[in-house]
């Protein structure tokens, strides 16, 4: 009897857990997916991020191209533009 009784408690305590872990699974699954969908609109951002990050250093590129341009324009010889407009003057 005693082996019997231990069998039934066993199997009450296997159905009292069993509704417990469906529960925790549910909850879990749910929370599983919350967490799938949080990732994918992360790694959505960080695709939209990384694109912005290359717009902006091609930008970043082509600006600097630009200054080394005006730079070298203010640092050339400025001797024949001060003579042509001399020459205008004294016409």
């Amino acid at each position: 009897m005693t082996r019997k009784n231990t069998w039934v408690r066993f199997a009450v305590a296997v159905v009292l857990t069993l509704p417990l872990a469906a529960c925790k699974d549910t909850k879990t699954l749910q929370e599983n997916e919350q967490l799938k969908a949080h990732a994918a609109e992360l790694q959505k951002e960080n695709g939209q991020l990384q694109n912005d990050l290359e717009a902006m250093t091609a930008d970043r590129d082509e600006l600097k191209k630009e200054n080394e341009k005006l730079q070298a324009q203010l640092k050339a010889p400025k001797t024949k533009k001060k003579a042509a407009s001399r020459k205008h003057r004294h016409s």
